[in-house]
């Protein structure tokens, strides 16, 4: 279920409202992918995780990251807290395009520390894995996109 979650958040989606609007209306495919993947990939993939750190935070803690503690909770939420922030920032950007390239910004930059900080942990369960890649591709691929935006 989690990994059919990421990949829908953060592929399918994104590739299917990329190519959906590209066969209507036309456009670049980069400021598409830009639009579609900050939307999807950053808004929709960081708030859902944000909701579901803030409501069940022992999924992260305990099946996630491994942490048993129920203490841990408390930190989870604030992550939640962050995560549903950023995710918000991404899902505005649809109707306030300016906030596009913020949004790709805020959230390659999370992504990116996130992923890093799984990769120093070092192996982890599947679920972390998949965390890990997931973080780490979607910080380049915004990356790349912003890069090609304002360069």
């Amino acid at each position: 279920m989690y990994f059919a979650a990421i990949a829908t958040l953060m592929l399918i989606l994104p590739l299917g409202t990329m190519a959906v609007e590209w066969g209507l209306q036309g456009g670049g495919l980069a400021a598409l992918a830009l639009k579609w993947f900050v939307f999807w990939g950053a808004g929709a993939r960081l708030f859902t995780a944000g909701l579901k750190q803030i409501t069940q935070p022992l999924f992260t803690s305990r099946d996630i990251l491994g942490v048993a503690d129920p203490e841990a909770a408390v930190l989870v939420r604030e992550l939640g807290f962050a995560n549903a922030s950023i995710g918000a920032l991404g899902l505005l950007s649809l109707p306030f395009p300016s906030f596009l390239v913020p949004a790709a910004v805020t959230a390659g930059v999370f992504l990116a520390l996130a992923g890093v900080q799984h990769a120093a942990r070092g192996g982890g369960n599947a679920k972390e894995q998949i965390a890990t890649v997931s973080d780490l591709a979607m910080a380049a691929l915004l990356g790349v996109l912003v890069a090609a935006r304002v360069l």
